[in-house]
């Protein structure tokens, strides 16, 4: 990825829901004007959530997701609806498809009910109208009739998705908010086995580029060259910013006059809930032989033999409490339908979950009474530094003078 492009983070998740042969793919190919999705009349010829990113006009960079019918009885029908619910929690718009000529029934009433829980705004689509000769002018609750066949209301329809697409917080920065033209910024990245070759991970690429848009410097190092780093400074950095594994060396290295902090905590604070995620920390006091933790990472990738959150985190866990919990790892889109078996959460940064899955995934925690941390805030608490990696940023102000370690 470069760093010009529009991480899939960072764009509007539209997903088409509803049930088998209501015209979803037909219907994702008529928006896009391009065939986008695979179109046939058979049943279930979607049979796992597809997912494109692309420019849609006047929407900008968005993600279409194209999900399986929700009424799908075939064998594997409960493992692909499941994965529709899934996606469900990453919509920032869900288009609820119904068949003109059928009319909706409960399961698609029930799937609305269950966008009003999680606060998801969704447009119901009445696709296949031009089988429906008395269709012309109906709706519902501002419902839209189209055609995917003929194009009739698709126009329509996309000039309501985009009014109805959350607006973001232009405002909200990584790290830009922080920092003043000609600030110099010093970005820790160790290079070791489980770092991808030739590449920079995504945290990293987003930090960079909002530091450059502050008009600042960013000066990216080892922590293996950072001690030598700093002391060729004739000026102080602004601030320093580290790959969470390396934090304790870090700390020690970097002067306290400095302000530090991690990636990890920069998209705690950029898209999850800081204080959650902070309090979360405190089940460790109170962890006993046997508790389950559940360890989730957004994204999937090759486990290496000194992995941080298969091998590390569960070494740093037990070393720090000296008890013996018992570990569970999801990855990717997994994320457990129920968490009331956890006695608690370690989350990564969510550098590839979209702000709304993050937010839902800690909305489930919250409602569940399950502690949620994650990795940076958990490793800074552990090792006594969590007061000073929240230093450089004034909201944190009442949070430092409590309770945080």
């Amino acid at each position: 990825m470069s760093l010009n492009e529009t991480p899939s983070s960072e764009r509007i998740h539209i997903g088409i829901f509803g049930k088998q042969n209501a015209g979803k793919s037909s219907l994702i190919n008529a928006i896009t004007g391009q065939h986008t999705a695979l179109v046939s009349e058979q049943k279930g010829t979607t049979t796992d959530p597809v997912y494109k990113a692309m420019e849609l006009l006047p929407l900008g960079p968005v993600v279409l997701m194209d999900t399986p019918g929700l009424d799908d009885r075939s064998e594997l029908g409960e493992l692909r609806t499941a994965r529709s619910r899934e996606a469900l929690k990453k919509a920032d718009l869900a288009l609820v498809v119904i068949d003109a000529a059928r009319g909706a029934d409960c399961l698609e009433e029930e799937l609305m009910e269950e966008l009003r829980k999680q606060e998801t705004p969704f447009l119901i689509v009445y696709n296949k109208s031009d089988l429906k000769p008395d269709s012309a002018g109906q709706g519902e609750g501002g419902a839209v009739w189209v055609s995917a066949c003929t194009g009739q209301g698709i126009k329509t329809l996309k000039e309501k998705m985009a009014h109805m697409i959350p607006v973001r917080d232009s405002e909200k920065r990584l790290v830009g908010d922080l920092l003043k033209p000609h600030d110099t910024v010093v970005l820790v990245v160790p290079i070791d086995k489980s770092a991808p070759k030739g590449r920079l991970i995504l945290p990293q690429q987003q930090t960079i580029r909002d530091v450059l848009e502050a008009g600042a410097v960013s000066v990216v190092v080892r922590d293996t060259e950072l001690k030598e780093t700093l002391a060729r400074f004739p000026k102080k950095p602004r601030l320093v910013i580290t790959d969470s594994q390396v934090f304790e060396r870090v700390n020690k290295e970097t002067p306290q006059e400095i302000p530090l902090t991690s990636f990890s905590i920069l998209f705690a604070r950029y898209k999850g809930n800081l204080l959650q995620l902070v309090q979360g920390v405190q089940a460790l006091e109170s962890l006993k032989d046997g508790d389950r933790i559940l360890i989730a990472e957004g994204c999937t990738h090759h486990r290496q033999c000194e992995d941080i959150g298969t091998v590390k985190l569960p070494h740093w866990i037990k070393e720090y409490t000296g008890k013996e919990p018992e570990f569970v790892f999801a990855s990717g889109k997994e994320f457990p339908q129920s968490l009331e078996e956890y006695g608690l959460i370690v989350h990564c940064g969510g550098c590839m979950l979209q702000e709304r899955e993050m937010q839902n995934r800690l909305k489930q925690a919250a409602r569940e009474g399950v502690p949620v941390t994650n990795y940076g805030i958990l490793i800074a608490g552990m090792k006594g530094i969590l007061k000073r990696s929240l230093e450089p940023f004034p909201e944190t102000e009442a949070l430092r003078n409590g309770d945080a370690r």
